[in-house]
């Protein structure tokens, strides 16, 4: 008989450690583990390198995360209107932070403009064109002109500008080929697919592989400025406004000018 207890009691342990167990494995499955604090920031495509350093040197301070969506603006302002989640949005023109904010898309008072950039006519390296004037884009010898796309791309829309200004936006539409991005614009060039391209002066440290023929004058288009600000749907706003603090840092200010950009005064 007391063979028997003990052997019973022994089985009701066993169960009981067995229970505890699996119910120990139910709760570590279940339980949330803390997340890593991330922050997501949807940018203009010309502040991709810039950004990719200044990104790693505040993750290595502040040991948060920045994930980053790189398109021409106007496509991340329609991606935003349509509900994509971001944390952070910096442009290449203020037109796309501006329609944001009529649709209360934005965080009051978060705007920050942040850098200035230059429009220039870029050609390959080896290409024997010379540019003294604008004018000199109407020559037989430049057949095809990229630039961004005016609805899409703000250096298009620039680039736009510039050309009207000069009187040479109709005489130019039959050389004209438009780039998805100021990325993709310069691209035309260094594949030979085009002559000439109008990119922004930041664009001239990606690669060796080009040369500046000319350098748009600034009253010929609106200035180009980036403007970064908090999205209203950030669930870390206050993040958010430290991120956008330190992209006026110091540290950061090294590294856009690096890049060819130049802080706002």
């Amino acid at each position: 008989m007391l063979k028997a207890k003990i052997m019973h009691r022994t089985f009701k342990s066993l169960t009981a450690m067995c229970l505890l167990f699996v119910f120990g494995l139910f709760l570590g499955c279940t339980t949330d583990k803390q997340k890593p604090i991330e922050l997501s920031v949807f940018a203009a495509i010309s502040l991709t390198d810039a950004l990719g350093e200044i990104g790693a040197a505040f993750t290595a301070e502040s040991g948060i995360k920045v994930y980053y969506n790189f398109e021409a603006s106007t496509t991340l302002q329609r991606q935003l209107e349509k509900g994509a989640s971001a944390d952070v949005f910096i442009s290449a023109s203020p037109r796309q932070v501006v329609a944001l904010e009529t649709n209360g898309l934005t965080e009051a008072e978060s705007r920050q403009d942040l850098l200035t950039n230059q429009l220039v006519l870029v050609a390959d390296e080896t290409a024997e064109i010379s540019v003294k004037t604008p004018d000199n884009l109407a020559i037989p010898e430049i057949s095809r002109i990229a630039i961004g796309h005016p609805n899409i791309v703000p250096a298009g829309t620039y680039a736009k500008e510039a050309l009207t200004h000069f009187r040479l936006w109709e005489t130019l539409q039959p050389k004209l080929i438009f780039g998805m991005d100021v990325r993709a614009t310069l691209a035309y060039v260094t594949a030979g697919n085009v002559d000439v391209a109008i990119v922004y002066k930041t664009d001239t440290t990606l690669t060796e592989a080009i040369k500046v023929l000319y350098a748009l004058p600034s009253e010929a288009y609106t200035p180009i400025i980036y403007p970064a600000v908090v999205m209203k749907s950030s669930q870390r706003k206050q993040l958010a406004r430290r991120f956008i603090t330190y992209l006026q840092s110091m540290q950061s200010g090294e590294i856009f000018e690096k890049h060819g950009f130049t802080f706002l005064d």
